[in-house]
């Protein structure tokens, strides 16, 4: 049977198939957005896994947008206005999903910065979406380009990553959010705001989500894989009642509800007195990482390397001279460290810049230094190789 066209459109991940290399116990991965699973909160969610087996009602079938003791948690812990709502979903990439297929049609144009989360070009790849890119700056998408975007293209959506951008760690500065939002209301356009990593900042001060300043016209993606456990598949989508409802229909048909019994326990981790230091304690330790990746990048990484510090999240974007990242990450995997090059993370891949993305959440910090050794090691060889490469002379 011949599988769909739009789904023939949309390549195999090569983050998947990278990570499947990794899995090699001589290989130190910095491929992966992996939390440390030494840091998923067991203990604080073993009462309330015990008390499951006193919760039959649970294990029954329930209400498509959620679980109603974790809705009721939820819109206080997020502080929502009377007139938005919140709809549990199996990890906010399934809100992604929810969010395309309510809204996108074949060819409508949806705007994102590049480059971008590889799980949301897949998303809108799969609904036909006309993806068009904006280019970034260290504050954020460059506000010029999206306004011209906006009024010459009329997209129906921008998505963006805010909050540590993956896969560059961008965080937007205050102006840029306000502005954003400012540009959104007036070309109405939906912003469509994915915050996975706001939780995960361990320097500075925390910033105003951008949809703070146009609720009315954008949607909240938020996840629990990295700060509780990715294995719990909870993620939620919050936004004014008229956006999130049409997206309950589409859920009712793709899975009916999110798991029940996860949804139980994510409620009694959330209410439990030591959340909030378990979340100081992932800050402290990714803090630690990323200190350590960052001093030996500094240190170790070949002339014309460029990298940028990042106040959380979970990557650091490295700049390359100009070179086929692709053969170079398949060197370096061969050279014992798993790196992810920056084309994956571009609807065109043709026009991605040079650039690796790390992780530093998933490795110990001596794993860190000697990733990084390997890394400028195989670097310097493959840097090497093109710049003794002849140049043709013309006549």
């Amino acid at each position: 049977m011949e599988i769909a066209t739009s789904l023939q459109q949309i390549p195999s991940s090569y983050i998947r198939e990278i990570l499947a290399a990794a899995s090699d116990k001589n290989v130190i991965s910095l491929a992966g957005g992996l939390p440390d699973e030494k840091t998923f909160p067991i203990d604080l969610m073993k009462a309330t896994l015990e008390g499951l087996s006193d919760m039959p009602e649970v294990f029954q079938y329930g209400a498509t947008a959620g679980y109603g003791p974790l809705l009721t948690f939820l819109n206080t812990y997020f502080e929502l206005p009377e007139s938005h709502m919140a709809m549990v979903c199996t990890g906010s990439q399934q809100g992604l999903d929810l969010i395309a297929r309510a809204y996108v049609n074949p060819g409508d144009k949806v705007v994102m910065e590049a480059p971008s989360y590889l799980g949301a070009m897949q998303v809108f790849g799969l609904v036909q979406a006309d993806m068009v890119t904006v280019p970034q700056t260290e504050f954020g998408p460059d506000l010029t380009a999206l306004e011209t975007c906006f009024a010459e293209q009329s997209p129906k959506m921008f998505y963006a990553v805010p909050d540590f951008h993956n896969p560059t760690g961008v965080c937007w500065s205050l102006e840029t959010r306000q502005q954003v939002a400012a540009l959104c209301i007036k070309y109405k356009v939906a912003l469509i705001e994915d915050a996975p990593y706001r939780e995960l900042r361990f320097a500075g001060d925390a910033l105003p989500l951008v949809s703070d300043f146009c609720p009315q016209n954008s949607i909240v993606l938020r996840s629990f894989s990295k700060i509780a456990s990715p294995g719990l598949r909870i993620g939620v989508v919050t936004g004014k009642r008229s956006y999130i409802e049409p997206m309950v229909k589409v859920k009712q048909g793709a899975d009916l509800h999110s798991s029940v019994p996860m949804q139980a326990l994510l409620l009694g981790l959330l209410e439990h007195k030591d959340f909030d230091q378990h979340i100081d304690t992932i800050r402290s330790l990714y803090k630690s990482r990323y200190e350590t990746l960052f001093s030996e990048l500094q240190q170790k990484l070949p002339e014309g390397c460029e990298l940028n510090a990042v106040d959380g999240g979970m990557f650091v974007w490295v700049t390359l001279p100009e070179c086929d990242t692709f053969t170079l990450a398949k060197s370096l995997l061969s050279n014992g460290v798993a790196v992810v090059p920056s084309p994956v993370f571009y609807p065109k891949p043709e026009s991605a810049d040079a650039a690796l993305r790390l992780n530093f959440t998933n490795a110990t910090n001596e794993e860190l230094a000697e990733a990084v050794t390997r890394l400028a090691a195989g670097l310097r060889e493959q840097l090497s190789a093109v710049t003794n490469q002849e140049v043709p002379v013309f006549v």
